[in-house]
């Protein structure tokens, strides 16, 4: 490899926004991420709704699809 071209590589902390840390290796020092391996529905077998912009209501009012009432 020639020498002084390529980035610096060190140890890197991880946060994510449900209060995970770890470590791994980037050329970045910290990174923020917005989910991770402790709160992706693919790995904790949980359902995790994320509505951005009203997705939901405007497909709803779209297609004339009244919510239920889940208090029922």
């Amino acid at each position: 490899m020639k020498e002084k071209i390529h980035p610096d590589y060190h140890e890197t902390i991880v946060k994510c926004a449900c209060g995970e840390t770890f470590t791994t290796g980037s050329t970045k020092k910290e990174l923020r991420v917005d989910i991770c391996s402790s709160c992706h529905p693919f790995f904790t077998g949980k359902q995790k709704l994320v509505d951005t912009g009203g997705r939901v209501e405007k497909f709803n009012k779209k297609y004339g699809i009244e919510e239920q009432n889940a208090k029922e």
